[in-house]
């Protein structure tokens, strides 16, 4: 079961995702803390009501010094938008979601409905999510996991939005459960990084 530190910046819709498939079994994990680099965001006020520790850390060494006092495996951006340093020994357990299938339409700049809006204008048939371990650049840590979604050539930037968030909400915790399930290693060393 992997102990987890969730990262947000706003609403917390993947928090309340991780928490009702913890508490029904079809995610391996346990929150024991989540921080949002925005104050007062919805997103810990459902960590609080969760019961989960919650925290506002501007930076990534306020979030590392709050982290330090967990028992944490893997720590989880779930939108989180800003780049996250995290501690040496935990350097390799960052996953993140990305709403596109990496490698198009990811990198710097590259998020929400900016990824969203891109797939529309280049008329894509296909979109979908990338679960990926993060590094220090976006989106280029090792694939844990994709799942792809049909679009309709009548789809707005809302509709695609939403059929990937829908995606999101079973690719992240599959994700999570195959990292306990195969360790942290295995996803690193299957790309040689």
């Amino acid at each position: 079961m992997l102990k987890m530190a969730v990262l947000l910046s706003g609403s917390g819709r993947t928090l309340d995702n991780f928490h009702d498939r913890i508490q029904d079994g079809r995610l391996r994990g346990d929150i024991q803390v989540v921080v949002s680099n925005v104050d007062g965001v919805l997103g810990l006020q459902k960590a609080k009501d969760y019961g989960y520790p919650a925290f506002f850390a501007k930076s990534s060494e306020q979030t590392n010094k709050i982290l330090a006092d967990y028992d944490i495996d893997i720590i989880c951006l779930a939108g989180y938008l800003k780049l996250y340093t995290p501690p040496d020994p935990l350097k390799r357990n960052v996953v993140n979601i990305h709403p596109s299938l990496i490698p198009l339409f990811c990198g710097d700049g590259y998020y929400g409905n900016i990824v969203h809006r891109a797939v529309k204008e280049r008329g894509c048939m296909v979109s979908g999510c990338t679960v990926h371990f993060a590094n220090e650049v976006y989106d280029e840590g090792p694939i844990i996991y994709q799942q792809a979604v049909q679009l309709n050539y009548d789809d707005t930037i809302s509709d695609i939005a939403a059929r990937v968030f829908a995606i999101e909400c079973e690719a992240f915790p599959t994700a999570l459960n195959l990292v306990d399930a195969k360790g942290v290693g295995f996803f690193w060393d299957r790309v040689g990084q």
